[in-house]
């Protein structure tokens, strides 16, 4: 039992990252119905924004606490993730917002070709460690919790409750409402719908930082292509939770995270994958939106 639920710790932490990550790929698809491939790879930025803020903490203040440096790290990764989402959106989606879907489709696999090679070139083809932040480790009933477990669940509940109340609560939650029923009549009434779409490009990429802060903590270790895999699978969690759904992002990221760490654990590791697609293709034969999401209706 304490080998169960210390799988079920370990999923639902991997998770609470490919939760994260999800809820860029959901929340764009929500408002402007387009697929952001390019989202892993910001997802990776943000890790790689992190690593270069720690050393630079790290030869600049040697006894700096874990907790400030780890603040540091998350707000800059969210600073230029959020800058470099912006300009992507600016440059290469808007233009192409009312053409024929497989023109975005396209440019948002080139984006995504285009943002790992680059980072390819400026940092190399190797992994790049990072040591370790943080080491307590606590028992419960011979459940060994890590510090690190914490505070990846802890980050995501604070930031989960903050884009309810966000999008729930506040003006810019009711412009992204407004956008995701109908963008022409959202601004006759006055919305703003390019920036609110920028706002939303905005949000998923600091969203994606943190996962990346999070997932170099975590993992201690990060590389140019380490985008591409934790952004298929939070992809699948968006869509397995019904894509367009926030709370389906975070119900499928959570699920393919248990999906993944309880397969680990009681069958082959080289089969996790394949359970956690399984999975996907089992709901969507019953369920074709996903757990939470909503069947389209088409205006005619």
């Amino acid at each position: 039992m304490e080998y169960f639920a210390q799988q079920v710790l370990n999923g639902l932490t991997l998770g609470a990252i490919y939760a994260l990550i999800a809820l860029g790929y959901t929340m764009v698809y929500g408002i402007i119905g387009m697929i952001n491939f390019a989202h892993g790879d910001i997802f990776m930025l943000g890790a790689f924004s992190a690593l270069i803020v720690f050393l630079v903490l790290v030869s600049l203040f040697y006894s700096l606490p874990v907790a400030v440096a780890l603040l540091v790290m998350a707000i800059v990764a969210m600073v230029l993730t959020s800058l470099w989402s912006w300009l992507i959106e600016r440059i290469a989606y808007r233009p192409l917002r009312g053409s024929f879907r497989l023109a975005p489709l396209i440019t948002a696999i080139g984006i995504s070709i285009m943002i790992s090679n680059f980072v390819q070139v400026v940092q190399g083809p190797r992994n790049k460690p990072i040591p370790p932040m943080i080491s307590q480790t606590f028992e419960f009933s011979g459940v060994v919790v890590t510090l690190k477990q914490i505070v990846i669940l802890a980050v995501t509940a604070v930031l989960l409750a903050l884009l309810w109340y966000l999008v729930n609560k506040t003006p810019l939650g009711r412009a992204q409402r407004a956008c995701e029923q109908d963008p022409k009549m959202a601004a006759m009434l006055g919305i703003d719908v390019d920036r609110t779409i920028s706002l939303t490009f905005v949000m998923g990429a600091a969203l994606a930082a943190v996962a990346g802060t999070m997932f170099i903590m975590y993992y201690g270790v990060i590389s140019f292509s380490s985008g591409f895999i934790p952004g298929v699978k939070a992809f699948t969690a968006a869509v397995l939770g019904g894509i367009g759904s926030i709370p389906g992002a975070v119900l499928g990221g959570l699920l393919i995270g248990l999906i993944e760490a309880l397969w680990s654990a009681y069958f082959s590791v080289d089969y996790k994958d394949v359970a956690a697609f399984s999975i996907l293709v089992v709901v969507l034969i019953f369920l074709p939106s996903g757990l939470l999401g909503r069947a389209e209706v088409e205006k005619v």
